[in-house]
């Protein structure tokens, strides 16, 4: 019979359980450390693709550049092969959002082999520097960042109605600079002159298109008006459910269920599956205890 920890889990070995606190939690000297090696890891293996797009960059150092990347995606393959021999669920890990990250990481230099030019979605890395809120314990950062989407989410309905809003008056405006100014000036159809609609609306202005007659002139300088008052709308929105929206202090600690980050400093469970949290600093009892 599996001898179980205080917290429900198989007891494991204690180097994987060190292991695990220095790869997957940013709280410790060694856990931060590791996470900063692997940031620069990741920001020279991109750099090195992108110098090799350059063709006399890639000319002259060629054969260096193929080195490196061989040798970052062997670095890369040893550290999702830590990732998934520490964790408690590998093939849970291997399924979430960062499992699925560092596997794509990988993978482009090995398709390379069968493939030719694959390798060029090796820039997918740069996904991984989302670690970073993790790295030097940004917890404001990440108590920011659900602040943010709890604003978006508690202002969804409205956002919905304003973007239905833009919809309507896109349409309408696209089918009337249609009838005013028809195929001559540009307006082809009635999807073509919505597009111009958009664009002006958003105040981008390509200028491919334009209306010539007067009536077509105001139409659009009453678009363009509109669409400086449109801006501040949903950005008001947000604002205010922000206002609303109020945050604890959140950790960088990681649910050995789940990987969810982002918990309270004094939880005991994870927000999202209900799993125990193990603290960081919570040294595993020994076996023969």
């Amino acid at each position: 019979m599996r001898r179980m920890s205080p917290h429900g889990l198989p007891r494991r070995a204690p180097w994987r359980d060190h292991l695990r606190q220095i790869i997957f939690e940013a709280d410790t000297p060694a856990g931060k450390a590791f996470d900063v090696a692997l940031l620069w890891a990741i920001l020279a293996s991109v750099a090195a693709v992108m110098l090799d797009s350059v063709t006399p960059i890639r000319a002259r150092y060629g054969t260096a550049l193929d080195a490196a990347e061989i040798a970052f995606t062997l670095l890369f393959t040893l550290e999702y092969a830590l990732r998934l021999a520490t964790v408690q669920h590998p093939f849970r890990y291997a399924r979430s959002f960062f499992g699925t990250v560092d596997l794509v990481a990988i993978l482009p230099t090995y398709l390379a082999l069968v493939l030719p030019g694959a390798e060029t979605l090796i820039v997918v890395r740069i996904l991984r520097l989302l670690r970073v809120f993790r790295v030097f314990k940004l917890g404001r950062y990440l108590g920011e960042a659900n602040v943010l989407l709890d604003a978006l989410h508690s202002s969804r309905r409205k956002i919905t109605v304003f973007l239905g809003t833009v919809v309507c008056i896109v349409v309408i405006v696209g089918s009337a600079m249609y009838l005013i100014e028809g195929p001559e000036t540009g307006f082809t159809s009635i999807p073509r002159s919505v597009y111009w609609a958009i664009v002006t609306l958003t105040t981008v202005g390509y200028g491919d298109i334009a209306p010539q007659s007067v009536v077509g002139q105001a139409l659009a300088a009453m678009l363009m008006i509109m669409g400086y008052s449109i801006i501040a709308v949903p950005t008001g929105i947000v604002s205010a459910a922000m206002v609303q929206t109020s945050q604890r202090p959140l950790t960088t600690r990681v649910c050995p269920g789940c990987f969810s980050e982002g918990h309270m400093p004094d939880a005991r469970f994870c927000r999202d599956c209900g799993h125990e949290l193990i603290a960081p600093s919570e040294p595993e009892p020994s076996p023969d205890r």
